[in-house]
């Protein structure tokens, strides 16, 4: 799998390269010391598996997962942080990332943390309180996948289906970008607008951009 780092600290990045290469599932395909240009080698290289920094130049990793989570819809984001707060933690998840580990447990850690992700399941760092952190996530009422929020009830398929909708694409244009019929969209359309109480275009896109899956300010709503 082609893992791509994103982190301002050069000696960081490459103690994390040094831990990717001793397994041979694993290749570094790129790394970049800032968000945006992260963001353009992220898009050019299409990477299985991206470890983000939260604090960097230009832009943050939390602005990068965002940017890229609809592009690059396979891709899985590890937040690699030396903040442990909640606060960092909940969101991160909520831009779309699929793990979160502290700076300092990336030695011991980084593997077990690729091969969780990489199997489809979240990771969070041992050194942090995965009861605390999950309360956290589902005491959010705006946070996708809270237990309270009807985000949490939608499919992956129609997770994805939405995101593109709010994004402005067609149901044409959905159809082709996930090699399913026209048809099969707009059933998704309509199960997810039942399932999310919502009743027009600009309803779905609101709660999207509140949920932090899109930008608002792409739309003049």
């Amino acid at each position: 799998m082609n893992i791509m780092i994103v982190d301002d600290h050069p000696l960081f990045r490459e103690g994390l390269k040094a831990i990717v290469n001793r397994d041979n599932r694993y290749t570094v395909c790129g790394e970049a010391g800032n968000g945006r240009e992260g963001i353009s080698m992220a898009r050019e290289n299409q990477p299985d598996i991206m470890l983000v920094d939260i604090s960097m130049p230009e832009k943050n990793g939390i602005q990068v997962i965002r940017e890229l989570k609809s592009t690059l819809p396979k891709t899985q984001f590890i937040i690699i942080s030396m903040h442990s707060e909640a606060d960092y933690i909940v969101e991160a998840f909520r831009a779309g990332a699929t793990g979160y580990m502290i700076k300092e447990s990336a030695a011991a850690q980084l593997i077990k943390g690729l091969d969780t992700v990489a199997a489809g399941e979240l990771f969070l760092d041992n050194a942090l309180s995965q009861e605390v952190i999950f309360k956290l996530l589902q005491s959010k009422p705006d946070s996708p996948g809270s237990r309270n929020d009807p985000y949490a009830t939608l499919t992956p398929r129609e997770q994805e289906v939405m995101r593109k909708l709010a994004e402005g694409m067609t149901a044409k244009e959905v159809a082709e970008e996930l090699f399913i019929s026209p048809k099969t969209v707009e059933n998704h359309r309509t199960n997810l607008m039942k399932k999310l109480g919502l009743k027009s275009t600009v309803e779905l896109v609101r709660y999207a951009a509140r949920l932090g899956l899109i930008d608002i300010e792409t739309w003049a709503i």
